[in-house]
């Protein structure tokens, strides 16, 4: 492929460019402030595999389009997880076994979307702009290195939706940031600033603006890209391998927390308050 010219690569939900070795795969569903739903985490593994698979690309850096990077998982696909489970094909009512499973299949399998970025052998930079909350912090530390803009706000925003975060932020998070400092942003769910985020570990640079942030991101993945790739990969696997069984186990253990629980009374609130743009009262149940 020549430089400077589109991916030929088309997946819903995604754009590619790729310029010499490096790749871009933005987030194309600006209109959404790239929120999650069920085509992004159906596509995003093909593209990422697409990529990797493609000779000429040794970098991959992950962006998004518009003015944030993802505000998280879209509550339409919140609702095509947990809905649909309740009743047969047959209408007749489904065990809750069958339920369960359902439910467990599909947390697993966007559990397995975000595990791809960690997977693709080549490195990951992601560049992040404006909000990157919930689902966005899954995604960004499935990555290797991490950029934001000067504006940039970070939230592991699941706690105030009455989930406990399930698609890698608890599990990856602590090898990126001291564990006082995840359990301060799990725990209270408040937003931060991206020079705090650089401060504890979570940035590896902070742009002044946009251009600037992917500058810096094109200016790494080049120096990358200039020395071997079996070697990067080499390193790229000897970096992530040894914690992967970890990171597997615990993914496991908050999939069947979550069966248990993400269709509990509180969530139910949690989205009622968020589209009647209240507080929630949450009761514990």
């Amino acid at each position: 492929m020549s430089e400077n010219t589109e991916s030929p690569f088309m997946f819903k939900g995604f754009d590619i460019i790729i310029e010499g070795n490096i790749a871009t795969l933005f987030i194309d569903r600006p209109e959404k402030k790239n929120a999650m739903n069920m085509d992004f985490f159906k596509n995003l593994p093909k593209a990422v595999s697409a990529l990797d698979d493609a000779e000429e690309v040794r970098v991959i850096i992950l962006a998004a389009k518009g003015n944030a990077f993802s505000a998280g998982l879209d509550l339409t696909a919140l609702g095509d997880i947990t809905s649909n489970t309740s009743t047969e094909a047959s209408n007749r009512p489904s065990s809750q076994a069958t339920v369960s499973k359902r439910l467990y299949e599909n947390i697993k399998f966007l559990q397995e979307s975000i595990t791809s970025v960690e997977n693709c052998s080549k490195p990951v930079i992601a560049v992040i702009q404006g909000y990157c909350l919930g689902g966005g912090i899954d995604l960004i530390t499935a990555c290797d290195m991490r950029v934001g803009t000067s504006d940039s706000i970070y939230s592991i925003r699941e706690v105030k939706m009455a989930m406990v975060a399930d698609l890698g932020t608890l599990q990856r998070l602590p090898r990126i940031i001291s564990i006082t400092h995840l359990n301060e942003l799990a725990l209270t769910g408040k937003d931060i600033e991206s020079n705090y985020a650089r401060e504890i570990g979570l940035l590896n640079y902070v742009g002044t603006d946009y251009d600037d942030a992917m500058e810096y991101a094109r200016q790494t993945a080049a120096q990358i890209a200039a020395n071997s790739p079996l070697v990067v990969a080499g390193i790229k696997k000897t970096v992530t391998s040894f914690l992967s069984q970890e990171v597997h186990n615990r993914l496991e253990d908050v999939a069947m927390h979550n069966t248990a629980y993400i269709t509990s009374n509180d969530l139910i609130e949690a989205v009622t308050a968020f589209f009647e743009k209240r507080e929630p009262k949450f009761t514990g149940s």
